[in-house]
């Protein structure tokens, strides 16, 4: 299929001016296949040529202007359309569109569950032309209006409010008309959904989800729609612009590759967020941010949308922001900043340091391309664009930030808007060099390090003096910080614990300049740089502080405050600063006195699928295996009492990955509970017996008794990720058939089986797979797609496999074989993991 260029978006938005896209979509006509009808009204500025896509199965007919176009003219997805007068102009197209099964374009779904079939779109970045003919690019905004003819039991929803046309059985639908929105944007749901209405301020207000997950939303449902009602409240109490459009659906949709999609009206999320088994309280809290998120992409996006992909961190990185932020400040979670700081933030830090690495908002000519822009939604375009948003909001203050934004979307409002009119909004509303600011922050790439060695060039340098301890801050890289520094004591009265003593700003100028501070007192126990965690800087403690924290972290009484060290650890590690061993043993002389479970399960994650299956040479395994389950039977024992659940299910998922002892995970599956609790739930039943077939002590009649009892889409997913786990060279010819060569398997059945087959207990009998990988990789993602591609290089990847052939190999599938770039950059970042993990293995 074609690529859509930068160039060749801007010379067609100077041609068009797209008044309306009418959609006729039939939904009756088979398993496979669906009709899609388009009538697209819109004007030509002058006489020219242009194009439309579009990816039928079939092109039925094609009439621009009531003259009918050749339809053997489409070519690589796009369609000719020449010989345009200035004028207005219609284009009508009937086809018949493929379903998908790997969650882009119309995907379509049975529920293994009860056998009901359900379907939604995903149309971002450039999957529209896969439901309807299209001017796809962001720029391009139109009214939409929709028709869809269903099954007479299903439910249809849209952008706009549904209602049923004529009599039940024809299973007509009409979707109210959008005010201007991008394609990118358009979005239907149908099928037998389970619903749950409601309404605020006036506003009708859904939840959906499909049958076999009804009672889990019904128990869910006043806490979805309180954190609905809350957020929303909040947005409209600081954007002066209300809420744009008709109706607030939230779908949570079967096989969705994203976390959401933020649909004006329909926004849809993965249905993970309806649990079937117990979470955390952390993982609430993600879901609730999750919902904050996607309504701030209301505003950010939906209301003002990009001109061309160079600008997505002014929808995602706004909308991370605002999701944690507004988070905090209209529900009962409080612990959001330290959530961001454990598990997102680290995602930025790691994409920064990587080859393909990228400013938050790249030059124009950096994005070239669609297949360029896909690549950017990242953890530098979420997390570290949050985290320079934050930042900013440090250095202008809330009310110019907020004036800023209100002055962005009155003056782009159902229009589209670039990196410079955003800026421009902040310079006017606050009168402060916000150009500058942008040019050190959002163009330049890697992490500046805020460092305690000594010279030459300390960032952290201290000294008593006169009754005073002065401290110096510089940096190693070139952006300005506003950073906030907790010097801390040992408490006299309680040991082990910290006191702060005092929490003050200083400003590290930009470039080679260094910031001064002077305070009075001796020296504290801990000086904390970057406490309160509002840049996004690595850091290095003296050594004063590094023995503080080795004695007292878990004394600290901030988490957050606990979360930046624990950052600093993680990076120390991956830079070959701080032995694996090391954390580990802090880890175990910390968590058990840990109370904030987001800290508790990131350390945990760290651990485990960096240090336990990366770090450590194969010999170094057990003993890191080992660490775990000791920190896991602390959390256990002191979580007896049932005061903390939260964290006595992240020490029983926790124990489970790491066991070695087949006879003690048989006993809780056969009990179906752990001694004092929990009870099995289907998630925790299905990683028992995940880890007991990687031990080879389950068998594929035991998968299929699980699956019997367990016969959901999760449960599914669950048994093609046993099978896959089996120690059987069998089984593993069977999963690899699954993952490279069946195309009709879902983009979830293929992840499932990928997060089954590489284990590092099992490297001899996957051995001879890792050199098959690489050409089996390129030639399945060549075939199905990006989504594909994007999954097998990041779940696909033998990543245990941490050896300089593997990386060899790599490096010369990357010069040889061409994979697509979905599947390309998910390689670039992998090798480059592999080559950190193999220097730290050296340094260790």
């Amino acid at each position: 299929m074609s690529v859509l260029t930068r160039d060749e978006a801007q010379t067609r938005a100077r041609l068009l001016d797209v008044r309306r896209y009418a959609i006729d979509l039939d939904l009756t006509r088979g398993e496979e296949l669906f009709r899609s009808s388009t009538v697209i009204a819109f004007t030509a500025s002058e006489p020219g040529d242009t194009f439309v896509e579009l990816r039928p199965d079939t092109l039925h007919s094609a009439v621009l202007d009531g003259q009918e176009l050749d339809t053997a003219a489409l070519d690589g997805g796009r369609l000719p359309l020449t010989g345009l007068g200035a004028g207005e102009h219609e284009l009508r197209i009937v086809a018949d569109m493929r379903y998908s099964r790997t969650g882009e374009g119309m995907h379509r779904f049975t529920d293994p569950a009860d056998g009901e079939t359900y379907l939604y779109t995903m149309c971002c970045m450039t999957d529209a032309p896969g439901v309807f003919a299209a001017f796809d690019q962001p720029d391009l905004k139109a009214v939409f209006e929709v028709t869809v003819t269903a099954p007479p039991a299903w439910t249809v929803l849209g952008n706009g409010v549904a209602a049923r046309v004529g009599e039940a059985a024809e299973g007509r639908w009409r979707l109210a008309p959008t005010p201007p929105i991008s394609t990118y944007l358009m979005a239907l749901a149908a099928g037998p959904y389970h619903s749950i209405r409601s309404e605020h301020r006036g506003l009708p207000v859904g939840l959906h989800v499909r049958q076999s997950l009804a009672p889990y939303l019904d128990a869910d449902a006043d806490e979805l729609l309180d954190i609905t009602r809350r957020c929303f409240d909040r947005y409209h109490e600081i954007f002066d612009e209300p809420y744009p459009f008709d109706s607030y659906d939230q779908a949570f949709v079967p096989e969705f590759n994203s976390g959401a999609m933020e649909n004006p009206g329909l926004v849809t999320f993965r249905d993970e967020f309806i649990y079937r088994s117990a979470v955390t309280d952390t993982e609430r809290q993600t879901r609730a941010m999750v919902i904050a998120h996607e309504m701030a992409h209301m505003w950010f996006g939906d209301l003002v949308t990009l001109t061309w992909w160079d600008d997505i961190w002014l929808n995602e990185s706004f909308a991370e922001y605002m999701g944690f932020q507004i988070l905090t400040e209209a529900t009962d979670f409080s612990g959001t900043w330290t959530d961001f700081a454990v598990a997102r933030k680290s995602w930025g830090y790691d994409a920064d340091e990587r080859p393909s690495t990228h400013p938050v908002a790249p030059e124009p000519e950096g994005v070239p391309d669609t297949e360029a822009a896909r690549l950017n939604f990242d953890g530098i375009s979420y997390a570290k664009g949050a985290s320079a948003l934050r930042q900013l909001v440090a250095w202008l203050g809330e009310g110019d930030f907020l004036a800023g934004i209100n002055d962005h979307f009155s003056r782009h409002r159902f229009g589209n808007a670039t990196l410079a009119d955003f800026i421009d909004s902040l310079a006017r509303a606050s009168g402060r060099d916000v150009h500058a600011w942008a040019d050190a922050w959002l163009r330049t790439t890697g992490v500046d390090t805020l460092t305690s060695e000594p010279a030459p060039a300390p960032a952290l340098a201290l000294a008593e003096a006169d009754g005073h301890w002065t401290l110096t801050v510089s940096r190693e890289g070139s952006r300005p910080h506003r950073v906030a520094v907790g010097a801390y004591d040992h408490d006299p009265v309680e040991p082990g614990s910290l006191v702060l003593r005092e929490r003050f700003e200083v400003d590290v100028p930009q470039g080679g300049g260094s910031a001064r501070e002077a305070r009075p007192g001796r020296r504290p126990d801990l000086v904390l740089i970057n406490d309160g965690d509002l840049t996004y800087a690595k850091i290095r403690l003296d050594p004063g502080s590094w023995d503080t924290v080795v004695r007292s972290l878990s004394g600290l009484p901030d988490p957050l405050a606990r979360a930046v060290i624990w950052n600093a650890a993680r990076d120390m590690v991956r830079d070959g600063h701080l032995p694996p061993a090391a954390y580990l043993d802090a880890a175990r002389a910390h968590l058990p006195h840990e109370t904030d479970n987001a800290i508790v399960q990131g350390v945990l994650a760290f651990a485990s699928v960096h240090i336990a299956d990366r770090f450590l040479p194969p010999e170094g395994r057990p003993a890191a295996l080992s660490a775990l389950r000791a920190i896991s039977r602390g959390l256990l024992r002191i979580t007896e009492d049932g005061s903390a659940p939260g964290l006595r299910l992240t020490a029983v998922r926790t124990f489970i990955d790491s066991s070695v002892d087949p006879d003690t995970l048989r006993e809780w599956l056969t009990a179906g509970a752990v001694p004092g609790g929990p009870e099995l739930d289907p998630e925790l039943r299905w990683r028992t017996l995940d880890r007991l077939c990687v031990l080879g002590a389950a068998t594929a009649a035991d998968i299929a008794a699980e699956f019997d009892r367990d016969p959901s889409a999760t449960g599914q997913e669950g048994a093609a990720r046993c099978r896959a786990g089996l120690p059987d060279p069998e089984a593993k010819e069977a999963a690899w058939a699954a993952m490279f060569e069946n195309d009709e398997l879902s983009a979830y059945l293929v992840t499932a089986t990928a997060q089954g087959f590489w284990q590092p207990e099992q490297h001899d009998l996957v051995r001879d797979y890792v050199p098959r990988y690489y050409p089996a990789a390129v030639a399945a993602s060549a075939r199905r797609g990006a989504a594909i591609g994007e999954v097998l290089g990041r779940y696909g990847f033998p990543a245990h496999a941490v050896e300089a052939e593997t990386l060899r190999l790599g490096e010369k599938c990357l010069r040889d074989d061409e994979p697509i770039p979905a599947l390309r950059r998910r390689l670039d970042d992998q090798l480059d993991d592999l080559r950190r993990g193999l220097r730290v293995r050296d340094a260790t």
